[in-house]
């Protein structure tokens, strides 16, 4: 009988390694103190721009994928003071991406394979990047992350402040049920090819009653049961062409509109929408400008891809070929240059985003 039974159930399955229990987790790494209040107050801020209580544009900028946690901290140090500087007009997150989508094969992020050396040790990733949350929250800078998977949330997700769904799981029903159970703001990119109404969906399946199966804080699996995420809104992130020109953004908001949703809209600059040239974030960047100084009130965020050093590059058979602070997915712009965008950003639309009131 066993013999029998192993043809069909579990038959590729090499060996399974248990992980620690969420709970177990948090209490290994408790978020208490300094951390707390940035998770609580990056909440309050971001649903505050989403509701239009607060007339800032958030702006989720950092890494493509962290792979560092020491870069990772030191970006965190210098984004943290370019936060406090422009705090009047950006309420700046910081990008803290731990899994990375593949449509073939490729680094799965730090969760998965945390060493950069294919041997997948989960169990240090998730270790490696609770810790990597909290000391980033301590610096006072909220978080921003992508739900890719769909257990990591019970592991993560109280240190997040906005939470990206992104466009090759836009249109996954299970990711949509997740959504309308996570505490924080939901950002749902267009899917790859520039559709809008998927994320549109998204965001009405999202924002309703949903049940879904995950597991407890005890590690137990139960059905959950939400009442729905009243803080989704679409991102454009470009597909077989960019979509953050004036038109598209219309045509986007129209489409919310006949939705019944609120026109919220973040424009990621990167993907899509640069052409996959980091180099053209700035140019999307400063078509956003024209737009708010215009009259556009939909915009109520930006996506920036940046690290702290500019560009990307492979990841080396001798990890100790890596370069400093250079990303090991997509090409990010340096640091100064993101400092002097957003600077030059923050300046030109501050006149513009009292006029929101």
């Amino acid at each position: 009988m066993i013999e029998r039974k192993k043809e069909i159930e579990n038959l590729h399955i090499i060996r399974q390694e248990e992980l620690p229990t969420p709970e177990a987790l948090k209490n290994e790494f408790p978020l208490q103190g300094a951390g707390l209040d940035t998770v609580l107050s990056g909440h309050r801020n971001v649903k505050a721009v989403l509701d239009r209580s607060d007339t800032r544009l958030v702006v989720v900028v950092g890494p493509c994928s962290i792979h560092s946690p020491d870069e990772a901290k030191e970006y965190a140090e210098k984004l943290k003071s370019l936060s406090d500087e422009l705090s009047n007009e950006l309420l700046i997150l910081m990008r803290v991406y731990f899994e990375k989508p593949r449509t073939s094969v490729g680094w799965e992020g730090l969760i998965y394979d945390p060493h950069l050396d294919g041997s997948h040790r989960i169990d240090h990733g998730l270790r490696i990047g609770r810790q990597l949350m909290i000391d980033i929250a301590e610096i006072g800078l909220p978080i921003a992350i992508e739900a890719l998977d769909l257990i990591t949330p019970q592991y993560l997700q109280d240190l997040v402040t906005w939470t990206a769904v992104g466009a090759r799981t836009t249109e996954s029903p299970t990711h949509r049920k997740l959504s309308s159970g996570i505490s924080s703001a939901v950002g749902f990119k267009n899917n790859v090819d520039g559709a809008v109404m998927v994320a549109v969906n998204a965001i009405r399946s999202a924002s309703s009653a949903n049940s879904f199966i995950s597991v407890t804080d005890e590690g137990k699996v139960a059905v959950f049961r939400s009442e729905g995420n009243p803080h989704c809104h679409v991102i454009l992130r470009g597909g077989k062409a960019p979509n953050y020109d004036k038109d598209s953004v219309s045509k986007c908001e129209e489409e919310l509109k006949k939705a019944g949703l609120p026109t919220n809209i973040m424009i990621d600059c990167s993907h899509g929408n640069s052409n996959k040239n980091h180099e053209n974030q700035g140019l999307v960047l400063e078509e956003i400008a024209k737009q708010i100084e215009g009259g556009n009130r939909s915009i109520i965020g930006v996506m920036i891809e940046s690290n702290l050093n500019e560009g990307n590059q492979p990841i080396p058979d001798d990890l100790s070929d890596l370069s400093y602070g250079v990303s090991v997915t997509d090409a990010c712009i340096s640091w100064e240059s993101t400092e002097e965008l957003l600077r030059s950003f923050a300046k030109r639309i501050s006149a513009s985003l009292k006029n929101r009131i």
